[in-house]
């Protein structure tokens, strides 16, 4: 199963940032399902927020469960579907407050 990760300085994941935004994967021209994300990273627990979209329906609200990057441990299950063409975001709504904020999406190409 593939995952993405990113990183994303702090002063770049401002509110309104997609960490999507330069991602190969943010869109495709199959049907794919997102299996799972998680974000970590900032200064303290819970000081950011990030909602994954799938166009534009939010899927998942997440918050940083602490600093560091995510791990398989961290990473809340979903089962959203993504069709062809439409677009993964993951808009910050509550910016970090210092470091980088780091995301691991996992997902699956259907056939």
């Amino acid at each position: 199963m593939p995952s993405l990760d990113v990183s994303i300085a702090a002063a770049t994941a401002v509110v309104g940032f997609d960490l999507m935004r330069d991602q190969e994967v943010s869109v495709s021209g199959g049907d794919r399902v997102i299996t799972g994300a998680a974000i970590m990273g900032s200064a303290a627990a819970q000081d950011t927020e990030v909602h994954l979209k799938v166009g534009l329906v939010t899927v998942s609200k997440l918050l940083n469960r602490t600093t560091g990057a995510p791990n398989m441990d961290d990473v809340v299950p979903l089962e959203a579907v993504v069709p062809a063409g439409d677009r993964i975001a993951a808009v910050v709504v509550d910016a970090p407050a210092t470091n980088p904020i780091n995301m691991k999406l996992m997902y699956e190409e259907l056939e």
